[in-house]
């Protein structure tokens, strides 16, 4: 198996404080890998010392000669690209600026009949067609439509769509990727799965999306105190034989602890001058020093705070309405809220997930309907945005501004010190200024404030995003017995299935659906219907028409033309795949790649008569 990249004794370090030593790291071809550890182990680090991106204090990273390496950053940069399409499209790639010129046209200049014509001539001419295919669905399927919008005007997860999709365009031989769920929808997240564990990509990732990473990756790789810990497996199985290395790891701690404590009376015992200590004894000391001090179990965030009392009314929404430049985001929905509810928001990016909190919280008011919130009702709101924080503002003022002392589930009065301490700030920490904090930090130090007003009724608005799995593994537990109200937008998928078993689904255009089960529950009704739908559609091959120019613009009558040559082209390469299939003697390996290569025939075969049917039925309306 070839080795795409390595590292050898990598060691990395930021204001003297190292984050790793003696690091060494193979990728191997086909090999799909995710790294993990809690905020601050270095992860992001690590993933820009192998892309290359930043050079390592100590060690060297080897690439494999001509490797095409692709890295996508937690925050991408530009370059000198001004539109979208500047950088989506190489200028010394023909195929790509024969697309680019075909697709501007379409946007900006679809009465020019000749341009189009010969763009289009010139496409066929190099087989281009197919390419351009798969650049609009990519960039149809992370939202971006208008390739000449300028990449200033983009929001963050707008430009983080936008480098995937290049990325995803160019199809590395390596991919590096910070964090790909973010700024991502459900379905988005699920069509991503699927693209790249089709066929043999080489992948190395850093994600707290669990399901993505337990679905894609099929190796770990821990940052653990500076050093690398590999699993080869699932996430379940990295889950369960880390469970069984920390308890090790603990029983080995305590033993050193107690044998430590005993040498470290011997050492004290012993006259300064003395020349006749044992020196395998003092080094044996300074071994055993060395692995106590940075050896103990990792701490944990304790998240443990006191719910205001809920009284019987808690919030009724009645005939809300809701829209902005003529766009309707809430139509007529009504709810009345109950003890108990664990609800989760989904529906794609743009239905109106943040429309509906907002109205929740009152930071936006219904253009018609009314909101009646109960007396007792103290919401807390977890926004994605993060915390509003002044540069020279410390750790320590956060909570002080909401108050001195604090009280916890069991009744006790703590300080705002012992507090942060509790959630992982330490001194040294709490009085140094936010705006040092890690992205994972920062979240953390958002919620306990949010934690500190004591709410029942909590709104969790993408908390996933930029906290370690350890950290939302203990959240997870703390909102597990959470005993108020909580509302949840999420991508995460596990944490939806774990915390809510009921749905509030936006399905656009003003319409929220109210679906009682989990998220899990919901997909699989859903792909139950799509299943129906398919066996009401007629299973025979569509036969060619003539395509009328009248009813189809210049694009949609050439792809109907090719979806025709598609069609008959898969359905022969089935044919041929199935005829295989039945001869005697098949080895085991070959029957694995015909099944699989017959299986993503027959999905492309279903993708491309349905489109050929919708551009059928819109050329005869």
């Amino acid at each position: 198996m070839s080795t795409y990249l390595s590292a050898e004794n990598l060691g990395h370090s930021f204001h003297d404080n190292w984050l790793f030593k003696n690091v060494t790291i193979g990728i191997n071809r086909g090999r799909r890998v995710a790294l993990v550890g809690i905020n601050g182990a270095g992860k992001s680090t690590l993933l820009k010392l192998l892309a290359g991106s930043i050079k390592p204090i100590e060690g060297k990273v080897v690439q494999s000669k001509d490797l095409n390496l692709g890295y996508l950053e937690q925050d991408p940069g530009f370059k000198d690209a001004v539109t979208i399409s500047d950088y989506i499209f190489h200028a010394d790639d023909i195929q790509q600026q024969l697309i680019r010129k075909y697709e501007e046209l379409l946007e900006n200049d679809t009465d020019n009949a000749k341009a189009i014509e010969q763009v289009m001539e010139e496409m066929s001419n190099i087989n281009a067609w197919e390419y351009e295919y798969k650049i609009k669905t990519i960039l149809g399927r992370l939202d971006i439509h208008h390739l000449n919008q300028p990449i200033k005007t983009l929001s963050g997860g707008q430009k983080k769509r936008l480098a995937l999709a290049k990325l995803l365009i160019e199809d590395p031989d390596l991919y590096i990727l910070d964090e790909p769920t973010n700024h991502l929808d459900i379905d988005t997240i699920e069509w991503l799965e699927k693209l790249l564990t089709d066929g043999s990509k080489t992948i190395l990732m850093v994600t707290h999306d669990r399901y993505f990473l337990d679905n894609v990756c099929n190796e770990i790789l821990e940052i653990d105190r500076g050093k690398i810990v590999p699993y080869n497996g699932s996430y379940g199985y990295y889950l369960e034989k880390k469970a069984e290395r920390e308890s090790a790891d603990e029983a080995a701690f305590q033993k050193n602890s107690n044998l430590l404590r005993k040498e470290l009376e011997w050492m004290r015992r012993q006259p300064q001058a003395r020349g006749t200590k044992s020196k395998a004894r003092i080094d044996a000391y300074y071994d055993l020093e060395e692995k106590t001090k940075n050896g103990g179990p990792n701490q944990k965030v304790e998240l443990s705070v006191k719910t205001a009392r809920q009284g019987n009314k808690i919030m009724e929404m009645n005939h809300l309405y809701k829209g902005f430049n003529g766009q309707t985001f809430i139509e007529d929905f009504s709810y009345v809220f109950k003890k108990g509810d664990r609800i989760g928001l989904a529906g794609k990016n743009g239905t109106g997930k943040s429309t509906l909190l907002n109205l929740i919280t009152g930071s936006l008011q219904p253009d018609k309907g009314t909101i009646d919130r109960g007396e007792t009702t103290v919401i807390g709101y977890f926004h994605q945005s993060g915390i509003v924080f002044k540069e020279d503002e410390r750790v320590i003022d956060i909570v002080k501004n909401v108050a001195e002392f604090i009280t916890m589930a069991d009744g006790k009065m703590i300080s705002a010190s012992a507090l942060l301490t509790l959630f992982l700030f330490p001194p040294a920490k709490q009085y140094g200024f936010i705006s040092k904090l890690s992205g994972g930090e920062k979240k953390r130090l958002q919620l306990m404030s949010i934690l500190m007003k004591n709410p029942n009724f909590l709104i969790l608005d993408e908390p996933t995003n930029d906290l370690d799995i350890d950290t939302l593994n203990v959240l997870e537990e703390f909102l597990t017995n959470y005993s108020g109200i909580l509302m949840m937008v999420s991508h995460d998928r596990y944490l939806l299935d774990k915390l809510t078993d009921q749905l509030f689904i936006m399905e656009g255009n003003g319409k929220v659906k109210i679906y009682n089960g989990n998220y899990s529950s919901y997909r699989v009704e859903l792909e139950e219907s799509k299943q129906l739908a398919k066996k009401s559609v007629p299973t025979e091959s569509p036969k060619p028409k003539e395509v009328k120019k009248g009813k189809l613009n210049f694009k949609e009558a050439k792809e109907l033309e090719t979806l025709e040559k598609e069609i008959a082209q898969i359905e022969k390469e089935i044919a041929l795949n199935t005829e295989k299939l039945n001869k005697t003697g098949i080895n085991p390996a070959e029957l694995d790649l015909l099944l699989a290569a017959i299986s993503k025939l027959n999905s492309t075969l279903d993708e491309k008569s349905f489109r050929w049917i919708e551009l059928t039925e819109l050329n005869n309306a």
